[in-house]
């Protein structure tokens, strides 16, 4: 009786290890299943790019008018913006959105990306650029890339606002829908106005209604 009082706890401890053992195991084997998963799925999509790749010069045209791929143009004229490191405050990007074009909703943000990205491209990726500006960007990015959408009646105003930008001296672009879905080819869609102080961007776009 009492030596097996005694091997109950050498029971217990086989037990316990037996439990935790089968629960690792459980966990280990469908992880090394779902590992080979994964694995099948890179390889389909491994070999469905290289399709694709291979395909790419006639897959091109074969894009219809509610979802063409579409490849965007944008003026983009370099303007030293170091000066506008010297002004305190906040520093925000402006994207100026026509209205007299009748874009849907899509079709804005894709145009609004456009014209974000092409701004950061100018200001923030190549040194050899005249727009390059790594301070500005850093001011921008440290306060969460602040971004502002704002209307713009049409063509004429938004080239009144891009040469106002140009002449104070902030970095600006253009985006020009290549014309597969909605609109005419060659239509400037979206004015992107920095990242530059918002003191400044006030005085070019402060007039503008919120989008």
């Amino acid at each position: 009786m009492n030596q097996s009082n005694s091997n109950f706890p050498v029971f217990f401890v086989i037990a316990a290890a037996s439990l935790v053992t089968g629960y690792y195991l459980g966990q280990i084997l469908p992880s090394a299943s779902r590992t080979g998963q994964v694995q099948q799925i890179l390889r389909q999509c491994k070999q469905k790019a290289e399709s694709d790749s291979n395909g790419s010069e006639n897959e091109n045209n074969d894009y219809d008018d509610d979802e063409g791929y579409e490849e965007e143009e944008d003026d983009e004229f370099e303007i030293n913006s170091l000066s506008l490191n010297d002004v305190p405050g906040e520093v925000r990007m402006a994207l100026v959105i026509r209205q007299d074009l009748g874009m849907q909703k899509g079709k804005i943000a894709a145009q609004c990306c456009h014209a974000a990205l092409s701004c950061f491209r100018m200001i923030a990726c190549d040194p050899n650029r005249e727009s390059y500006n790594p301070q500005m960007v850093q001011r921008w990015l440290r306060r969460g890339q602040a971004k502002i959408t704002l209307k713009c009646p049409d063509k004429e105003t938004m080239d009144e606002l891009y040469a106002k930008a140009i002449s104070l001296g902030v970095n600006a672009c253009v985006i020009h829908d290549a014309g597969r879905t909605q609109i005419a080819a060659g239509s400037a869609t979206v004015l992107g106005v920095g990242p530059a102080p918002k003191a400044v961007l006030d005085q070019i776009t402060g007039e503008l209604k919120l989008y």
